[in-house]
């Protein structure tokens, strides 16, 4: 298939696919966006530990909220003593004027079992300290919630990202092996043509130059497409054979509506980066509030029953007693640790109260310069549509002149490297508006599943498959290996 051939009937297409289809196995059944989104949603590990963070500060208010709640305890003990006593009395108690029980002592030893059990019930009814630790709790359960928010749409934007790279290193790659082949063959006719004396050898080495560099072009265009696609499996835990391909009709549009500051309010509305780190300055208000708790009494009412058995020679039975009150607490003086964590909290919240004022900044520069990305895209992808159909009209003219004499080998070459690099500057283009316009999305806190699925509908069902030909060198490589100086005379 002649280039000139192919650019008149398909400009815009990526090149080459008859030739590629014979390197790529073209699996039965390819991914496309949606599928491996749910997939990273559902096998995300970074996604997975912050979820898993969520449930726990989730956990965390019931632990400090219980501080509020009745707490009963039950304590008990049993035990064997042994009581050794060696004092004694000159007048045993309870002897008689003529000492009727002797004069002399009885020792106390003894040996005896004791229980006893304990059942202990409190309920806080003032504690300001306990109350502002739950106040905190909730306050650290919606910062979380919209970090949460973020990471899922970090991931959504990093999915996409990673699944055009891998479309966008494909198309380069076709762009790059159709570039070698093409320039091959024009070393292979610059040989033949040297070999019987119509051209210098110096337009040979000029050939080969430029298909070693056309070469060099592929490999590093391989070792992207590997690259991207180990990227989309670190994201999802899967491997996937092969994903749709991008539509040639897909719309290239202004983001709607197209009106910039649009974007920003929604952005300050909506990004949850924006929104967690407001959600900070509410949490350190409350640390602040929990500092100055600490100057503040407990009051609690409490109920206690314990219950006492012995088996003692000197007191045998048992014996049960019982409590019910209220009792208070007053910190008087701490050290001067409670103004010190009130300076403390102060500080935290001044701290998070600039976090917000310098996350806001960024996120609208962000999405000003995303707009101005988005908009300058639609723009070059009509560009370079435009500078395909030049440099294949250029090369056909070089093409001619060269057929005539008036153009050398190196001017057909350059022509021919401009024209593939200008079909990969396309597919650069493309993929550059659809992530730019997606990032544009998660900037405005607008990036979700539903926007994935929109730009889902911009795939077909041609298939792009991840296995690298076998031998990527064309079967005039081999042969321009062969040229280095003037055949030897007679050879």
């Amino acid at each position: 298939m002649r280039l000139a051939h192919w650019a008149v009937n398909a400009p815009f297409r990526p090149l080459l696919l008859a030739v590629l289809t014979s390197s790529f196995i073209v699996p039965a059944q390819a991914a496309d966006l949606v599928t491996i989104t749910q997939d990273a949603l559902d096998n995300n590990a970074a996604l997975a530990s912050t979820r898993a963070e969520f449930s726990g500060v989730e956990a965390g208010r019931d632990v400090v909220r219980g501080g509020l709640l009745p707490q009963v305890n039950v304590s008990g003990n049993v035990a064997h003593n042994r009581q050794y006593e060696s004092q004694s009395s000159a007048r045993p108690m309870g002897a008689g004027v003529g000492g009727a029980e002797g004069a002399g002592g009885v020792g106390g030893d003894d040996s005896f079992n004791t229980a006893s059990l304990t059942l202990e019930a409190t309920q806080a009814l003032f504690n300001a300290v306990t109350q502002q630790e739950v106040n905190q709790a909730e306050r650290q359960i919606d910062q979380q919630v919209y970090v949460l928010a973020a990471t899922e749409q970090q991931l959504l934007i990093d999915v996409a990202s990673a699944y055009f790279d891998i479309l966008r290193a494909h198309e380069v790659l076709e762009a790059r092996l159709a570039q070698e082949r093409a320039i091959g063959r024009q070393l292979e006719q610059a040989r033949e043509q040297f070999e019987v004396g119509l051209i210098a050898i110096t337009s040979v080495e000029e050939a080969r130059a430029s298909f070693d560099q056309s070469r060099a072009d592929r490999i590093a265009a391989e070792s992207n497409l590997q690259v991207a696609f180990e990227v989309l499996e670190q994201l999802t835990g899967q491997r996937y054979p092969s994903i749709d391909a991008l539509g040639d009709d897909m719309p290239i549009a202004l983001p709607t509506p197209a009106d910039r500051n649009y974007w920003v309010e929604q952005a300050l509305e909506r990004n949850p980066q924006v929104l967690a780190k407001q959600a900070g300055i509410e949490l350190s208000r409350v640390g602040v509030e929990l500092a100055r708790a600490g100057r503040m009494p407990t009051v609690q009412a409490f109920a206690n029953y314990r219950y006492t058995d012995s088996d003692s020679d000197l007191v045998s039975g048992y014996n049960t007693s019982s409590q019910v009150g209220v009792s208070a607490n007053l910190p008087i003086y701490t050290g001067g640790s409670t103004s010190a964590r009130i300076r403390q909290g102060t500080f935290q919240l001044e701290s998070s109260q600039y976090d917000f004022e310098s996350q806001r900044r960024t996120t609208i520069q962000q999405v000003r310069s995303l707009y101005t990305q988005v908009s300058n895209n639609v723009e070059t992808v009509e560009a370079r549509q435009q500078t395909i159909v030049s440099n294949r009209s250029a090369l056909e003219a070089t093409q001619a002149g060269y057929e005539v004499g008036t153009r050398n080998i190196v001017d057909v070459l350059n022509a021919e490297q401009n024209l593939y690099n200008a079909v990969a500057n396309y597919a650069e283009a493309r993929y550059d508006y659809v992530v730019n316009l997606l990032s544009l999305r998660q900037q405005a806190g607008l990036l979700d599943v539903a926007a994935i699925e929109e730009v889902n509908a911009w795939l077909t069902g041609d298939e792009v498959n991840f296995t690298l030909p076998e031998s990527g060198e064309p079967d005039a490589y081999q042969r321009a290996m062969d040229i280095g100086a003037p055949p030897t005379p007679g050879a």
